[in-house]
């Protein structure tokens, strides 16, 4: 597994090792163990998936109190995935980041705690599925206008 730290402090997009043949591919997808030595400790709680067709645009969502960082990854399709810094008296606050994450890239893009995510479906039938270090709750869901000239996205 590869962890390329990004240029905002805290996150990261991680490379599984894949490992195939003719018969198709087969890869960890988690392992708290070897994510905490690669200096990624976090408890997984909470897993989700989302579905969206091409031009669904998701987010920016965060939750507070109580933020989740987001182990986020795609299944089927391709997104273009997104994590603005929200953390306040952050050198990076306001500031975002993007990668995109695909079936075939077989990506995970690590957003702690203190960051809006949201993600655009690239292609038709692009699953996403994300773990949380913290249950969702609804009424804690907040949201940013993916537009907000203040961040620039």
């Amino acid at each position: 597994m590869k962890v390329h730290r990004l240029r905002i402090p805290g996150l990261a997009v991680i490379e599984p090792a894949v490992h195939g043949d003719a018969r198709g591919a087969f890869y960890e997808e988690w392992n708290r163990a070897r994510y905490a030595g690669h200096g990624l400790d976090f408890n997984v709680v909470q897993a989700n998936v989302s579905r969206s067709v091409r031009g669904v645009l998701r987010g920016l969502h965060y939750q507070w109190p109580n933020p989740q960082g987001k182990l986020v990854s795609v299944t089927e399709g391709e997104v273009w995935d997104v994590a603005v810094d929200i953390r306040r008296g952050s050198p990076s606050f306001g500031q975002w980041e993007a990668c995109v994450l695909s079936a075939e890239n077989h990506r995970h893009y690590w957003i702690p705690e203190g960051f809006a995510h949201g993600f655009f479906a690239l292609t038709d039938g692009a699953e996403v599925q994300y773990k949380t270090t913290a249950p969702f709750v609804a009424d804690l869901d907040r949201a940013i206008r993916w537009d907000d000239s203040r961040i620039g996205i």
